[in-house]
């Protein structure tokens, strides 16, 4: 069953009545309050342009954990040769916009609207959405986007203008030691490749709840 929305109250249905495919509701907005909520509950919202807005939950949950990364000989070589600049939190809303026009395997423009990016630089501001930027002699390359709840980032988006950049950004942010859990929601050969593994819903949602926050400070800027 698909739940509908209302526009005016910000609850959420049981996140375990999603479909097969992981949608669970559609309607209601994108404000900050909306957003905070549901990813708190493991649900984020997933749609094209000018299609209402899609609230997922999946029943299986594409993560990374930090400490299982993988980093192939030749990666390291690149983390370890300072080809790559890797900053936090210098230029979320260029990350954003570059994930929306980077170019996607089978499809056709991006999911990541207008609203969207207005929504998530709100959350950015507030401190709660942050960005992974991976520069080449300063330009932007490639970088990440996502939300933190507790010590889980869930992430949104990466995009690569070069070679290895995207692969850079994700494997710093497993190498900080500031999250104990990377959320990838759905699964693709790129982040398999890295690691990504599949868990249940119930898992995930107990490791948002778990892993409460603790202080950490950020050596790589």
């Amino acid at each position: 069953m698909i739940f509908q929305l209302d526009d005016h109250e910000l609850i959420f249905p049981n996140p375990a009545l999603a479909e097969p495919d992981g949608l669970l509701a559609v309607g209601g907005d994108l404000s900050r309050d909306r957003l905070i909520q549901a990813y708190a509950h493991g649900i984020f919202p997933w749609f094209s342009e000018g299609d209402p807005i899609c609230w997922f939950s999946p029943h299986e949950r594409c993560v990374i954990y930090p400490d299982k990364v993988k980093v192939s000989k030749s990666m390291r070589k690149v983390l370890n040769s300072g080809l790559f600049n890797v900053t936090m939190d210098k230029a979320f809303k260029e990350v954003i916009i570059s994930c929306a026009e980077s170019p996607r395997k089978n499809q056709d423009g991006t999911w990541i609207t207008t609203d969207m990016q207005e929504a998530y630089i709100d959350l950015h501001q507030v401190g709660k959405a942050h960005s992974v930027e991976v520069w080449y002699e300063e330009k932007l390359v490639g970088g990440l986007y996502g939300i933190q709840v507790n010590n889980v980032f869930c992430g949104e988006s990466m995009f690569s203008k070069m070679s290895n950049a995207s692969k850079t950004a994700l494997i710093w942010l497993c190498q900080t030691n500031n999250y104990r859990l990377i959320d990838c929601q759905v699964p693709n050969d790129h982040l398999l490749s890295l690691g990504a593994e599949m868990i249940p819903r119930s898992t995930y949602m107990q490791a948002l709840h778990d892993y409460s926050p603790f202080s950490f400070s950020l050596g790589k800027q």
